[in-house]
């Protein structure tokens, strides 16, 4: 399983309060079928804890997802800042979803050395 974050996503408030073993995690429980919202188009809402505050009261955040193949946080936010996304958003998201888990190495390697794309690095069980 490959995880990643857009430059997009990096840059938003509430992932500089996101550990990269809090998204580990996300994406773990995803796997087994655990998730917030199936917005269609592979595109999933996920709760993420922030420290301190719990699920409930922690980041929302927007997953392009494909089950034990690659994983996008593209968007995220604060239960506090916003309740939910908009239409126009969420149609954003979904193509842009299609289009990420469309890649195959040589783009991955591409956004990544272009610095679009962070990849989480995931130790795999032995």
């Amino acid at each position: 399983m490959r995880i990643f974050t857009t430059r997009a996503f990096s840059r938003l408030d509430v992932a500089g309060e996101l550990s990269d073993t809090d998204l580990i995690l996300a994406v773990a429980e995803m796997n087994d079928g655990l998730w917030d919202a199936n917005l269609g188009g592979q595109v999933y809402k996920k709760r993420v804890a922030l420290a301190g505050r719990g699920k409930s009261g922690g980041a929302r955040t927007l997953v392009a997802f494909k089950s034990d193949d690659k994983a996008f946080f593209m968007y995220g936010f604060a239960k506090n800042q916003r309740s939910n996304i908009v239409a126009k958003e969420k149609q954003a998201l979904k193509r842009m979803a299609g289009e990420l888990l469309e890649y195959g190495d040589k783009q991955l390697r591409q956004a990544l050395g272009h610095g679009t794309l962070i990849e989480i690095e995931v130790q795999e069980d032995d």
